[in-house]
């Protein structure tokens, strides 16, 4: 059999495991499968830089499936390179990242061949993909580590970190608006390393991409600053591999590829419809694609005894001996750099460097106090000076955010200067937080900041570091009523509830200076959770852990932060923020007033929840009924901690514009406010067993 011969037999290969998949499912997208298999084959095949055996070497390429929905095109090619699996620990198993039976199980429970790519689910998935314009945005990330890496790394005759990213997406991910954030900000730092290939194939679920969608969209990405190629033939092997290979000596900017396809190619009656794209064939379709194909109609799942050889020969034999130079090179590499080549690999396994935690500030006591925000500053450069790979910035607001970076040699990324910390995403929130996940992906600590309230910009990436099991950090200050004067549109109400009803996040509100400390001594320490921090504007009181609890506590989530005399109180007050110094302002009083009181630090509702009963017990009694939680946010939820007897005191409403302490007084978070409903609890609780 000849090369082309080969290689048609192998994109078919790819075309009818996807047919057959979908239709066995009675669930999928068959027609862009269909229709993009000569790229992934071309790609995959001939260009790719990725080791089957080990498909997690640093120095490989990345490759993003954006239009997550065309999934069955990496499950084929994962299945037909013999990519093998790794599991969470970073250990290879020598079993099948994507076996045959996976995909005659596509869509189904336990599958490793999911309705779309799932990246902490399936070897050989560099991020979850779905959410449209999601993947090219963390793409960004991905070959903005490559930069960094390089720059920090590389030394002369050890190009240690030099790979390409490469991403696929269509017409959804370029209406979405994630894309455009990400591809203005990949235009300006000129990310040569990067391309995106576009499946022009003019067809959406409604229909025909020209009843919403008609801009020039290769005139949009040359004003991005990207070089633009087009490919007019989707199946044409060799154009196809040209326009990679220009993209692979184009400098000084990103390429994006147009690739004009017909979704479903090789369906006789089903091309560029909508339903090519969203719904099977049908088996009197299935059989006229496959005759058009010259395959076996009857044949189902069949994989022809030459095509794994002529992947193995290809990407198998290509990437194996890309990865074997890589390891001998950075086996020189350790002789020479021993200290850089341990920051590498403590990077790739998300361990810390020894030490990683010193010098972190302790403030003093102070009624006045600090702003959480100044607290987080501060803690950020301690941290980033222990820890080298730690970098991040805000969405046009480090100032405010205070997460800029300032020790000598800190410096900005920026197109001349990739090996910056100081990361500057500019006023592109949806963007941030997907780049944040690319880099966390690339194995760096990220960081992306905003106000609190802008966090549903970047929820739909937040979302995904939580799918994924990626430590990615988002740091939001602003976090209650403090900058009252702006009104309700930068007061957040119900954005505390809603990231904590995300499953697998961490959502940390510390209430004082020392508590932000201990929040990022958690925070560091996570692999596969990512983390929330909501901090405060306004200084906060600075309390007295000789006369209070040490602020360690905020490490099991909540924790007694004063108890009543003799430890038996009658009333729980439970608070968090900026909410914390209140209800201890509030305990002083109900004890000149001979009621005793508790008072709990509740900074991480899901730290709390993973500790024992016995532990959770001890901070809650179930027997006190008489309980006040205070918290500038929705009140949703908080009726697990204070239960049918207890009081909430939050937001019912909006915000309001007006200077905070009219705000606190209106919505009723004062001091005065807090004791008179906990007096009156008592007072109930003590009628009850008189």
């Amino acid at each position: 059999m000849t090369s082309e011969q080969l290689d048609l037999l192998s994109i078919n290969t790819i075309r009818t495991l996807s047919i057959d998949a979908v239709q066995a499912a009675k669930s999928g997208h068959p027609g862009t499968p269909m229709a993009l298999a000569p790229l992934v084959y071309t790609l995959w095949n001939r260009e790719l830089r990725f080791d089957p055996a080990d498909p997690i070497w640093p120095n490989r390429d990345r490759f993003v499936l954006s239009n997550g929905n065309a999934s069955m095109l990496l499950w084929s090619v994962l299945h037909l390179t013999g990519t093998r699996a790794v599991n969470a620990e970073y250990e290879r198993l020598g079993e099948a990242a994507v076996t045959l039976d996976d995909i005659r199980r596509f869509r189904q429970l336990d599958s490793r061949a999911p309705g779309h790519p799932e990246y902490h689910w399936v070897s050989g998935v560099e991020c979850t993909t779905g959410p449209l314009g999601q993947g090219v945005a963390m793409s960004v990330g991905m070959a903005m580590a490559e930069k960094w890496l390089a720059q920090h790394y590389n030394r002369p005759g050890f190009d240690v970190f030099d790979y390409n990213v490469y991403a696929v997406c269509g017409d959804g991910c370029l209406m979405e608006g994630v894309s455009s954030e990400a591809a203005s900000l990949a235009g300006h730092l000129g990310l040569d390393n990067l391309c995106w290939i576009y499946d022009n194939n003019r067809i959406t679920i409604e229909g025909q991409t020209s009843i919403a969608f008609t801009e020039d969209v290769a005139t949009r990405f040359l004003a991005y600053g990207w070089d633009v190629q087009r490919v007019s033939d989707a199946n044409d092997v060799e154009r196809i591999q040209n326009a990679l290979r220009v993209f692979q000596r184009t400098k000084g900017r990103p390429t994006f590829i147009i690739l004009d396809s017909h979704i479903g190619y090789g369906s006789p009656n089903k091309q560029d419809t909508p339903e090519a794209h969203g719904e099977p064939l049908g088996e009197a379709e299935v059989r006229l694609v496959k005759r058009n194909y010259g395959w076996p109609e009857d044949a189902q799942f069949l994989v022809p005894e030459g095509v794994p050889a002529h992947f193995a020969a290809g990407i198998g034999a290509r990437g194996g001996a890309a990865r074997k130079k890589w390891t001998e090179l950075v086996a020189a590499y350790r002789g020479q750099y021993p200290q850089l080549a341990t920051e590498i690999e403590q990077m790739q396994r998300r361990d810390l460097p020894e030490g990683w935690d010193r010098d972190l500030p302790v403030f003093p006591a102070d009624p006045k106090g600090i702003a959480g925000r100044e607290a987080s500053g501060k803690v950020l450069n301690t941290l980033a000076q222990n820890i080298p790979w730690l970098l991040g910035g805000s969405a046009d607001l480090g100032p405010s955010n205070k997460t800029m970076l300032k020790f000598e040699g800190a410096g900005d990324f920026q197109a001349g200067s990739p090996g910056g910390r100081n990361l500057h995403f500019g006023i592109r929130e949806h963007a941030m937080a997907a780049i944040v996940n690319g880099l966390s992906l690339s194995k760096l600590r990220a960081y992306g900041a905003s106000f609190f309230v802008f966090s549903d910009y970047a929820r739909p990436a937040i979302r995904l570091s939580a799918l994924m099991e990626i430590p990615a950090i988002f740091v939001f200050t602003h976090e209650a009523m403090g900058d009252g004067e702006d009104g309700p549109t930068h007061q957040p109400v119900e954005h505390l509830v809603s990231l904590r009803a995300i499953p697998g996040l961490v959502t940390l509100r510390p209430g004082d200076a020392n508590e932000v400390v201990e929040a990022y001594r958690y925070v560091m320490q996570l692999r596969h959770e990512p983390a929330v921090l909501a901090l405060s504007r306004q200084p906060l009181p600075t309390l007295d852990r000789k006369k209070y609890a040490p602020a360690a506590g905020l490490a099991r989530g909540a924790y007694v932060l004063v108890d009543a005399p003799g430890g038996d109180p009658e009333v729980i007050l439970i608070a968090t923020g900026s909410e914390l110094s209140l209800v201890v302002d509030a305990y002083e009083h109900l004890l000149t007033e001979g009621i005793r009181a508790r008072v709990v630090s509740l900074p991480s509702w899901e730290i709390f929840e993973q500790q024992p009963r016995e532990y959770r017990d001890s901070v809650l009694p179930p027997r006190i009924k008489a309980r006040v939680a205070v918290e500038q946010g929705s009140t949703l939820g908080w009726e697990r901690y204070v239960g049918d007897s207890g009081r909430i005191i939050g937001m019912e409403t909006f915000g309001a514009s007006a200077p905070l302490k009219e705000l606190q007084k209106k919505f009723g978070f004062r001091p005065e406010q807090v004791a008179a409903v906990a007096k009156e609890l008592v007072g109930a609780a003590r009628a009850r067993k008189s």
